[in-house]
């Protein structure tokens, strides 16, 4: 999977670049998608015309191995691929509400429509840091407000709470949306997500009930 994934995903980035002259990715952390990241790091792309942002982050230093941060520089970031411009969701703000503003004037810079939005799934349901019921969660999904990224609490997660998460509307703004997951429970969650009518319960069905954006699921037992 992660060896077909890079080349549709490098495919698409090109795509993109011979479009309008620059392309880009939105990645997801997990270790699910960490060797999809180390094969795309391999292919031949006009690396230093991509830009990268990450689905969502936890507020801990950069530094610290629980980061899509430091996920991404110890796998995707190595060889050609490190000219690839990353744009952070995590500052120096003490917390995420107090970044918001900051964080979304970088992602409206970025080269939009993404060209692939990368998403994982968790068995609650919830994608990117969009988890059910958490508090923020009703603005994050909201596609009427303008936010691009929205500070939010993981309320089951013990690897820092406080995280930043694009809202729904950012990742709707994709050319197309990956839906990245392995495992037979995962399969189960998807075609229950697929059916769940109230996305602040199953917040990943917004994705997958939603008709302005192509979402494909790949999924490895």
């Amino acid at each position: 999977m992660a060896v077909d994934l890079a080349d549709h995903v490098a495919r698409r980035l090109s795509q993109g670049i011979a479009m309008t002259g620059h392309a880009s990715l939105v990645a997801a952390g997990g270790t699910t998608p960490a060797p999809l990241y180390r094969e795309l790091a391999g292919r031949e792309i006009d690396w230093d015309r991509i830009w990268v942002t990450g689905s969502d982050e936890r507020w801990l230093p950069p530094d610290d191995p629980d980061t899509l941060d430091c996920l991404l520089h110890a796998t995707l970031f190595q060889g050609p691929a490190a000219q690839a411009r990353f744009v952070p969701l995590k500052t120096e703000a003490r917390s995420p509400a107090e970044a918001e503003g900051h964080v979304h004037a970088h992602l409206r810079d970025m080269p939009r429509p993404f060209d692939v939005t990368l998403l994982g799934m968790g068995a609650d349901g919830h994608t990117a840091s969009l988890f059910p019921h958490a508090p923020g969660l009703a603005k994050a999904m909201d596609t009427d407000e303008p936010a691009l990224a929205r500070g939010i609490e993981a309320p089951t997660s013990v690897v820092s709470p406080a995280r930043m998460t694009l809202t729904l509307r950012a990742i709707l703004d994709s050319r197309l949306i990956v839906l990245m997951f392995r495992g037979r429970d995962k399969l189960e969650v998807f075609e229950q997500a697929k059916a769940a009518e109230d996305p602040l319960a199953v917040p990943v069905s917004a994705v997958l009930r939603q008709d302005k954006v192509p979402v494909e699921a790949w999924w490895a037992p």
